[in-house]
């Protein structure tokens, strides 16, 4: 008996990353009914089992499964380069930038960083950010999938001038407020859109939530089923307050406080000494690996390589726009890739099918989520991406004995060959272009934004001594 469902992608190069490596099957088809994968398999055998309202060809495509970003803030894309090649970034550049921007700024920039990624291919996002509330409708009205997590941060907010060796004392009222938007967040969005929505909680950092707030979030976060998303020694900065106001290190402090688990997701832990790391891997603690925004914001490379050499789960995330410039899951993985391999000196580390993976399958399973994405299964959501094998950068294609799409995926794309983004089996990019929102539209948005942005900070003053303002002065930049 014929099986009908809703589309079938046939004749690529399916890269299901399922078992070790890619899972490659050359002349691949995915059936799709609904919100999820029907069937994977060659292509005969998926056209003689199925029939289809609509067929995609895709020969001279690459089909893979939708990329998951572990770490984005989408919002600061309002300031996208704004922050570059300055010592102590957060204090004397994002942070005074992000003061001044207001909600609508932030909306804006939020959904013009959805934009760019989902036509890089990523159709899930962990996104970690304020005010969440609203920029969780910018993820919804594009149709992303979305892990979303209110970044609660107990300190005055920062202004130019501020140093980042002042320890400052927590504001109780902004403690509150942030812990009750994170709250009404879950409340409102956890496992909505029939599930492509869900919530995490979110602590900004040790250092910037107060011990009793910290433990009213884990508290929260248990009561409730939820993981937990967190900076985790992300900088100098942070063990040198953790260690000045409590005496102990951060991951000794959110040992204490009950946080190492399998449901803590750990961004960064750049600072982590090699004891600390076994104990992270040893309790389950997965690794978002920001490796092009760590490397321009602190010219360090995480230790991700030492963290999966303990058995410790890492997957990759792009961060934010004023560090990493982009949220481009190519643009990471080749970074990752070619960074460990001058790092170690030695050009097998981070081989290319090993970093699509940490973009894939690996992803998913530092968030949870590897029974429903991450690889093309039956069964699995229908996220899927089409990446045009006949561009430059991408041809010509080498079949067999050798095959170079894996290897071109990481090193030669850049994200504009990506032509086709199913998410949740329904069409969000077709023929490169967004099919769910009006992308001219929100780009003027952001645009109009980010010059209101400009002429605050031009009313206070700050730019005199902020040092991007004056390379800019000097004509630098």
């Amino acid at each position: 008996m014929e099986n009908k469902v809703d589309t079938i992608i046939h004749g690529g190069y399916v890269l299901t990353m399922e078992g070790r490596g890619t899972g490659m099957i050359p002349d691949g088809a995915v059936a799709i009914a609904g919100n999820s994968i029907r069937a994977v398999g060659p292509t005969q055998e998926i056209l003689k089992q199925y029939s289809a309202h609509r067929y995609i060809d895709a020969r001279d495509h690459a089909v893979l499964p939708g990329f998951i970003d572990c770490h984005i803030h989408s919002s600061n894309a309002i300031v996208r380069g704004g922050s570059q090649d300055i010592q102590n970034w957060m204090y004397s550049g994002i942070l005074p930038l992000l003061s001044l921007a207001e909600t609508p700024d932030l909306v804006a920039g939020s959904m013009l960083n959805i934009i760019e990624a989902v036509k890089k291919g990523t159709t899930t996002f962990c996104d970690y950010d304020f005010p969440m509330l609203e920029l969780i409708e910018n993820h919804i009205a594009v149709g992303t999938r979305v892990v979303a997590a209110e970044m609660i941060n107990g300190l005055p907010t920062v202004t130019y001038g501020v140093e980042d060796t002042t320890l400052r004392d927590f504001d109780p009222s902004r403690e509150n407020k942030k812990f009750l938007d994170a709250v009404r967040l879950v409340e409102r969005y956890h496992q909505t859109h029939q599930g492509r929505v869900t919530c995490m909680m979110g602590p900004q950092a040790s250092e910037m939530c107060s011990v009793p707030l910290l433990q009213e979030i884990r508290e929260y976060a248990r009561k409730n089923d939820l993981d937990i998303h967190m900076h985790v020694a992300q900088s100098s900065r942070e063990t040198r307050q953790v260690m000045q106001r409590y005496g102990k290190r951060p991951v000794q402090l959110l040992d204490e406080l009950g946080y190492l688990n399998s449901r803590l997701h750990a961004a960064h832990i750049t600072e982590t000494t090699g004891e600390e790391r076994a104990l992270l891997a040893e309790r389950g603690v997965s690794m978002a690996l920001c490796t092009g925004s760590i490397g321009i914001i602190s010219g360090k490379i995480p230790p991700a390589q030492d963290y999966m050499a303990r058995n410790g789960r890492v997957g990759l995330g792009t961060d934010q726009a004023p560090g990493n410039n982009c949220n481009n899951l190519f643009n990471e993985m080749k970074f990752t890739s070619i960074l460990h391999k001058v790092q170690n000196a030695d050009s097998t580390s981070f081989p290319a099918w090993k970093v699509l993976r940490m973009a894939t399958i690996e992803a998913a399973r530092c968030m949870g989520l590897e029974e429903s994405v991450g690889s093309l299964r039956a069964g699995k959501k229908a996220d899927v991406v089409l990446v045009n094998l006949h561009a430059p950068a991408m041809s010509p294609v080498l079949d067999w004995p050798v095959r170079n799409i894996v290897p071109n995926l990481v090193y030669s794309a850049s994200g504009s060959e990506v032509d086709t983004v199913l998410i949740d089996g329904a069409f969000v990019v077709e023929n490169g272009r967004m099919r769910t929102i009006d992308e001219d539209a929100e780009i003027k948005r952001a645009n109009r934004c980010a010059q209101l942005l400009c002429q605050r900070l031009e009313a206070t003053g700050w730019e005199k001594d902020m040092p991007l303002a004056g390379w800019t002065r000097e004509g630098y930049y």
